[in-house]
C-alpha cells in the first residue's frame, strides 16, 4: 500500500461513525503470582494469590477495542449487560473509550453479564500462561422485550452510520444479540441501503445469516461450503468467490499463518499473505481486530485489497501483545504497511 492511500483512508477515520451490534462481554484478568502460592488447610489444595485483576470489554467489545484504537470518531455499541459488578465493570471500561456512546447499550435484570474470566500465572521472563478459564453466560432464550429495544436501537443508530458490525459470540442461539429477529431487521437494513458496509462474524456459523459482508476462518467457510478437508488457497479463493457472487457482497477469509484472502462480488479475489512472526505469538483477539480494520477501512472507501492489507497488518499486531487481547493503533499500522 502507497503512503499516500494509507493516509487518505486513515484520515477518515475520525468523521465515521461505526454501529458494533453484538455480544459484549467483559474480559476480567487475574494475574497470578506462582512465588506466593499457598496450600488450603480446609481442602489440601493449592491456593493460588491474584495480585493484580485487570478488566476490559471483549467479544464484540474488543472489535470496539480496537475501533477505539483507530481513532474512529463515533463507536455505538447495540449491546446489554446485566446489573450485577461485571455489568458496572463493563459499562465503566467502554465509557473510557475515546467516541465510544452507550445510548444504544442496555443494562438490564434480566441478563447477567456475558464474562471471561482468565487467571493468568505471571511467571518472571516468560509469557503468561493461561489457566481454565471460567465463564459466565446466559443459557435461556433473550426476553422478547429486550430483543426489541435491541431492535429498536439498531435500526436508530444505524440510519447514520458509515457502517455496521454484527458480531454473534454465543454458545446457544437465540441467547443473545444476534436473533433471528435482529438479523431480519439486518436483512431489511441491507436492501434498503446496499451501499452501506455490514460486516458479520459469528463463532458458530453465518449460515442463517442474510446477505451481507461475511468474515470468517478458512475452517468456517470450509464447514459453511461442505467440505470435509483443510482448503488451499486456490479453493478459499474458489468458494469465497462463489459466496460472494451469492451473496452480492464480499466476502473476507482469514487463513492463519497463510494470510488473509477476500473475494468481491464481480469475481475479484485477493490473497496478502501473512506477514513474519517477531516471536512468541498469542492468537487471541486476532479475528477481532481483522473485523475492526474491515469494517474502518470499507467505511473509509478502501477498495479490497487495501482493507485486506490493512486487517491482516492489524491482525500481525495484535498477536505478539500476549496476556491481552490486544488492538492496533495507526501508528503501529503505518510501521508494519510503509
Amino acid at each position: 500500500m502507497s503512503p499516500s492511500r494509507f493516509e487518505a483512508i486513515t484520515s477518515r477515520y475520525t468523521s465515521l461513525r461505526l454501529v458494533v451490534a453484538g455480544d459484549f462481554c467483559l474480559d476480567r484478568y487475574l494475574e497470578i503470582d506462582p512465588a506466593r502460592q499457598e496450600t488450603s488447610i480446609e481442602t489440601g489444595l493449592p491456593v493460588h494469590n491474584v495480585v493484580n485483576v485487570r478488566a476490559q470489554p471483549g467479544a464484540a467489545g474488543t472489535i470496539l477495542n480496537n475501533l477505539v484504537a483507530l481513532g474512529i470518531g463515533e463507536i455505538l455499541p447495540v449491546g446489554f449487560c446485566g446489573f450485577d459488578g461485571e455489568g458496572f465493570e463493563l459499562r465503566r471500561a467502554l465509557e473510557a473509550g475515546p467516541g465510544v456512546k452507550l445510548d444504544g447499550f442496555i443494562q438490564t435484570a434480566d441478563r447477567r453479564t456475558f464474562t471471561y474470566c482468565k487467571p493468568l500465572v505471571m511467571s518472571p521472563g516468560t509469557p503468561p500462561q493461561e489457566l481454565n478459564r471460567l465463564d459466565s453466560k446466559n443459557w435461556t432464550p433473550t426476553p422478547a422485550l429486550l430483543e426489541a429495544q435491541l431492535i429498536n436501537n439498531l435500526v436508530s443508530l444505524s440510519a447514520t452510520a458509515d457502517a455496521v458490525v454484527l458480531m454473534d459470540q454465543v454458545d446457544v442461539p437465540e441467547t443473545g444479540v444476534v436473533t433471528r429477529r435482529l438479523l431480519d431487521t439486518v436483512k431489511a437494513l441491507a436492501v434498503n441501503r446496499p451501499e452501506l458496509p455490514v460486516l458479520a462474524d459469528s463463532r458458530r456459523s453465518l449460515r442463517d445469516f442474510p446477505p451481507v459482508i461475511f468474515k470468517m476462518n478458512a475452517a468456517e467457510l470450509s464447514a459453511l461450503s461442505g467440505s470435509a478437508t483443510t482448503l488451499t488457497i486456490d479453493e478459499i479463493k474458489a468458494l469465497a468467490r462463489e459466496l460472494a457472487h451469492r451473496n452480492r457482497r464480499a466476502v473476507f477469509v482469514t487463513a492463519a499463518d497463510r494470510g488473509m484472502l477476500g473475494a468481491s462480488p464481480s469475481g475479484r479475489a485477493e490473497h496478502v499473505p501473512a506477514l513474519p512472526v517477531r516471536g512468541p505469538i498469542d492468537v487471541v483477539g486476532a479475528g477481532d481486530a481483522v473485523t475492526a480494520n474491515l469494517a474502518a477501512a470499507l467505511a473509509a472507501g478502501a477498495d479490497l485489497r487495501e482493507a485486506l492489507e490493512l486487517a491482516n497488518a492489524a491482525a500481525s499486531i495484535v498477536v505478539h501483545q500476549l496476556g491481552t487481547t490486544g488492538t492496533a493503533s495507526i501508528r503501529q499500522l503505518r510501521e508494519a504497511l510503509i
